[in-house]
């Protein structure tokens, strides 16, 4: 079963070569077969390896779908050889150690590996009750944080010399804006940069932190509307931020956001059931490490 799994994997990372060895079999000799009967529900064998009629038939049964034909023993042939073929490559694949040598296809069987692993989550199902206590118990998570309309003046801090008078600016800057003055007449006078990147409107603060960074954002998260911060220090430059408006969080009721609880319940079913398999395969393996990492 393990071999087979490997086998399987390896295939989503070898579907061009595939395609141009099959296109090369007319030139390649053929190599000798041996004639005898096959176990029960065995297609053939190639080198040790069954292929189960089981497989073939599902083949086959994709060649109907698509052709919308009835398939004869010609067209039944030639799905077994391609099977056999198929198979001699990842044999051959494997031989050549492809998939511990090739970052990409080892990237590709872990992933794959990752999707059998919780390959039937996304058909459990959860019963009413269990959906409400998910909800409940993360009620933050299916919550909205909010809007916020930032403004913002950057004024550069080049060196320790001019420090004091920046903040001195800063400040000023701070002081004006909230006597009513506009953030474009203060930034004017006093040489602040009015930030030309940040959109006007309310945005989440998840996007806010893409244009002003961390430190800002979590500033401005304290400010309601109308207010204004004092000089936050950041790198080589103050920010003074102005907050024109914000929307409050809010939080949906269940029958809102349901299919998105089921959703999540699977996703974290998922994880639970990925992290207990790396759990066995670790507990399983051997794994060496130097002391200061073995702890």
């Amino acid at each position: 079963m393990k071999q087979h799994s490997r086998r399987a994997q390896i295939l989503l990372a070898l579907g061009m070569l595939v395609g141009l060895a099959l296109a090369m079999c007319s030139i390649l000799e053929p190599g000798p077969r041996s004639r005898g009967p096959l176990p029960k529900g065995v297609a053939a064998i190639v080198n040790g390896t069954e292929i189960s009629t089981e497989k073939l038939e599902s083949a086959v049964s994709a060649l109907t779908a698509d052709t919308n034909n009835l398939v004869g023993e010609d067209e039944r042939r030639h799905v077994l050889d391609r099977l056999i073929e198929e198979e001699l490559l990842v044999q051959r694949a494997l031989e050549l150690g492809l998939d511990v040598k090739d970052r990409s296809i080892r990237n590709r069987l872990a992933s794959a590996m990752i999707e059998t692993i919780v390959a039937g989550v996304d058909q459990k199902t959860f019963s009413d009750e269990e959906v409400q206590a998910f909800f409940l118990e993360n009620r933050d998570f299916f919550s909205s944080p909010g809007r916020m309309w930032v403004r913002s003046l950057r004024f550069s801090a080049s060196d320790k010399f001019h420090d004091a008078k920046t903040l001195a600016s800063a400040r000023e800057a701070a002081a004006r804006l909230r006597q009513g003055e506009t953030i474009e007449a203060v930034a004017e006078e006093l040489g602040g940069s009015p930030s030309p990147f940040v959109p006007q409107g309310l945005l989440p603060p998840a996007k806010v932190r893409e244009y002003l960074g961390p430190t800002p954002t979590q500033v401005a998260l304290g400010l309601n509307a109308g207010e204004v911060s004092d000089p936050i220090r950041v790198a080589s430059a103050y920010f003074v931020l102005q907050m024109v408006d914000r929307s409050p969080p809010s939080s949906p009721s269940l029958s809102s956001v349901a299919p998105q609880v089921r959703a999540e319940m699977r996703k974290r079913a998922g994880d639970e059931q990925l992290k207990a398999y790396l759990k066995k395969l670790r507990n399983r393996a051997e794994i060496r490490l130097p002391p200061s990492e073995s702890s």
